[in-house]
């Protein structure tokens, strides 16, 4: 018997209607998963797993669909609008592209980014915020979980880190949590994958100021996450990608080489030793 998937909700999110659009037209004209990857020149799975919305579609297969079905630029209109949209589910979609990514580029202007940080600093800011249903514990073992899966891969993920060298003065936990942190700085700046970077206060102004910021490179294209209060957006347009690309390695052009980097950590370590 045919394997039956329930429908997801349109109402979730426009990347929920946009797959719950797909199958519906897929359905009307009697496709069958394999006969629509023929046409977008995709396999079976990767149909069934965009339907479901455990993958997103590029521009090109939704135009392929349009020339299809005759729907003028009916899917091609509703991927600009999910990729514009809120995503309520964006923390998922970022987790599973970090698990794809050969390279990273972070940064964060108000706090160390969460591949680089101890289990304690973590700590730290999951007690400062306020999770909705005040779950500390739960939200910690996500977070490490997280942070842990950038380095099980090895090699195989480049991490590119600027920190505003504010994030290295502020006395989060005090002595007993900022010391380790630095330390923890520094040996990950030894490892061959790492790449960390300081934008000192000499700097003055620059655009990484804006907000949080993650550029992902994977199979040959790149993603970016930005970050907000209560949220943040996953930015999949190449344009705007580009837009922030940019803006990231204008941040960097503005941050202390990789030993120069290492000797501003060390000048905040001194102040605990």
């Amino acid at each position: 018997m045919p394997i039956v998937r329930d429908e997801l909700d349109p109402k979730i999110s426009v990347w929920h209607f946009l797959a719950h659009t797909q199958r519906f037209w897929r359905e009307k004209e009697g496709l069958s998963l394999t006969q629509c990857g023929q046409i977008m020149g995709l396999a079976r799975s990767t149909v069934s797993n965009m339907e479901a919305g455990r993958r997103r579609p590029q521009d090109d297969q939704m135009k392929l669909l349009d020339e299809h079905y005759g729907t003028g630029v009916l899917f091609r209109v509703m991927l600009w609008f999910a990729r514009m949209a809120h995503d309520p589910e964006w923390s998922k979609q970022l987790v599973k592209y970090e698990e794809l990514a050969e390279l990273i580029k972070i940064y964060h202007g108000q706090l160390i980014p969460l591949a680089l940080q101890t289990d304690d600093y973590t700590w730290a800011y999951v007690r400062a915020g306020t999770p909705k249903n005040r779950d500390y514990e739960a939200t910690l073992a996500r977070r490490i979980a997280r942070k842990q899966a950038f380095f099980k891969r090895g090699n195989d993920v480049e991490i590119w880190a600027l920190l505003d060298e504010s994030v290295l003065a502020r006395a989060v936990g005090g002595a007993a949590v900022m010391k380790p942190q630095l330390e923890h700085l520094l040996e990950l700046a030894d490892t061959p994958n790492v790449s960390i970077r300081v934008v000192p206060f000499s700097a003055g102004a620059y655009p990484g100021s804006d907000g949080p910021l993650h550029i992902i490179s994977f199979d040959g294209r790149d993603v970016a996450y930005a970050g907000a209060q209560n949220g943040g957006r996953m930015i999949e347009t190449p344009g705007e990608v580009r837009e922030l690309s940019v803006m990231f390695d204008r941040s960097g052009s503005k941050a202390a080489s990789e030993d120069g980097s290492r000797e501003i950590i060390w000048q905040h370590l001194e102040r605990y030793s």
